[in-house]
């Protein structure tokens, strides 16, 4: 991935303030031709900069107000198969392999806490699970976000 310059930094700050500002609008707001705010802009989307739309839907919406994380302990010849496997759910919103204790966190939505311990039974079903630690996620404390990175990028 290509390094970004201040440039794109500040223009990633304003669409992360406001993302649905037009091309037009980025480059008044940050004393720039349209040209060269559209040409970051391509240039940021080609070399995968932008994550995609969906990560900003919130699943309670669609009807999975709990989250929870899952510590997943696996046979390591099969983590190949399990994360296909672990894709083939669809209330696995994402997963990350790990070094330390578990092998994989799994973060989950579910509808209630059965429909929890049915998705639970799921991953345990995949071949080469060894055992799950569940933890609900109580309140997200800290949203995601990128702000922060981004104005310390923007003032360097």
């Amino acid at each position: 991935m290509q390094p970004l310059d201040a440039t794109d930094t500040r223009l990633l700050l304003a669409l992360a303030r406001d993302s649905r500002r037009t091309v037009v609008a980025l480059a008044q707001k940050l004393g720039l031709s349209r040209n060269t705010v559209q040409a970051r802009m391509t240039r940021l989307e080609k070399n995968s900069t932008f994550l995609s739309f969906e990560r900003r839907i919130n699943p309670a919406a669609l009807g999975y107000p709990l989250t929870a994380f899952i510590n997943v302990h696996v046979d390591q010849r099969k983590l190949g198969s399990i994360t296909g496997q672990l894709a083939g759910i669809p209330e696995v919103l994402e997963a990350h392999g790990l070094t330390g204790q578990a092998d994989i966190l799994v973060r989950v939505v579910s509808v209630d806490a059965e429909d929890l311990f049915r998705i639970n039974g799921k991953i345990l079903a995949c071949d080469g699970v060894e055992r799950c630690d569940t933890s609900l996620a109580m309140h997200e404390l800290i949203p995601y976000r990128m702000e922060p990175l981004l104005e310390r990028g923007s003032a360097e």
